[in-house]
């Protein structure tokens, strides 16, 4: 409570301080101006509100995920033989967990087709610690139904508002303040997403997860409290990852950073987070390369969105088609995590 008083505080007197700054330079300034600086503290403001989401959920003002029943989708993951469980995390585009975009259910749908005895969990909003999607309840549910309807009719410009409120919440998730409380959030959302999946606890499955932009700092973040929750070897796939030097990364096998060439937006994490510059070698991403934790993999001349983007399946242009390449890569991981748990099995 002491910590959320804070930040209303601190709130409070930045928002005076910047309507202060707006009135005194508004004579001076064209109309546009005006209009982009106003456009630019409101932004502020929402990065600054940005917390409350996980502080409010911490203090029990939003619902936190209930119990379920799984006996019966244990049952039938047994049945299929399953020995592997994937988790895909998508990119701050994403505004709920049960809308995906054609072509990440396409690539999804190809590693299943290739690792049949892996389940893979692709109904998780990893941008909410209660799995409510923005389109959910909410105050400003309207809108970001609007927003869906407007970019699943082309209109994509309208997603940036939706690209900045998830931004938000990686920032938040790699905030050494407030990133625990996020994080074990998330964690809880992507055991859930485990459970439904027929994951058992204590089973000693191996789990990947599998973070695309925004989703790879989620995803690392997570892994501090997901590997104690379910016991098992936990793996990360970073496709195009913007992620800080999180300490989760302590609790996982390895990171695998799959990213493209051109492809800059996967760089800000290593540029704009310290503990991943190379002076510090005390960071817990450092010792994790030290330790040879982390394997850096370029796919090639691939850029952070479609079109030539990580998703991308049809060549244009005669440029050729990395996606299948992509695809082979993660299956490959997959399946080399899971052969290694039968071999400590076996042994």
């Amino acid at each position: 409570m002491k910590r959320i008083l804070s930040l209303v505080v601190q709130l409070v007197v930045l928002a005076i301080i910047f309507v202060v700054i707006l009135s005194v330079l508004s004579p001076f300034l064209p109309f546009i101006f005006q209009l982009l600086l106003l456009g630019l503290i409101i932004v502020l403001i929402w990065a600054l509100f940005s917390p409350f989401e996980s502080l409010g959920w911490w203090a029990g003002w939003s619902d936190r995920s209930a119990g379920q029943d799984t006996t019966v989708a244990v049952q039938q993951a047994e049945r299929a033989g399953i020995n592997h469980y994937v988790v895909y995390l998508s990119g701050i585009g994403a505004l709920s967990g049960d809308f995906l975009y054609p072509e990440e259910i396409a690539f999804l749908d190809d590693i299943s087709t290739r690792v049949p005895s892996a389940a893979i969990v692709k109904d998780v909003f990893p941008y909410a610690m209660n799995n409510k999607g923005l389109t959910g309840k909410g105050f400003f549910a309207w809108l970001w139904r609007l927003l869906k309807k407007l970019g699943l009719q082309g209109k994509n410009l309208m997603g940036v508002l939706v690209d900045i409120r998830n931004l938000f919440q990686v920032a938040v998730s790699a905030d050494r303040r407030y990133g625990p409380i996020y994080n074990y959030g998330t964690a809880e959302v992507i055991r859930d997403g485990l459970l439904r999946q027929g994951y058992r606890i204590g089973s000693s499955i191996p789990v990947t997860l599998i973070g695309y932009s925004g989703g790879g700092q989620i995803a690392l973040g997570a892994a501090a409290y997901l590997q104690p929750i379910i016991k098992a070897p936990l793996q990360i796939i970073s496709l195009g990852g913007v992620m800080s030097d999180d300490p989760g990364i302590d609790r996982i096998k390895h990171l695998y950073h799959l990213h493209g060439t051109k492809d800059p937006v996967q760089k800000i994490g290593a540029i704009a987070y310290a503990g991943r510059w190379p002076l510090l070698t005390y960071s817990p991403w450092n010792q994790a390369k030290a330790e040879d934790k982390i394997t850096m993999m370029a796919v090639g001349p691939v850029t952070h969105n479609d079109p030539g983007g990580y998703f991308e399946a049809k060549s244009k242009d005669s440029v050729p088609n990395y996606q299948a390449q992509i695809v082979e890569t993660v299956v490959g991981l997959i399946k080399q995590r899971a052969n290694l748990k039968l071999i400590e099995q076996t042994n």
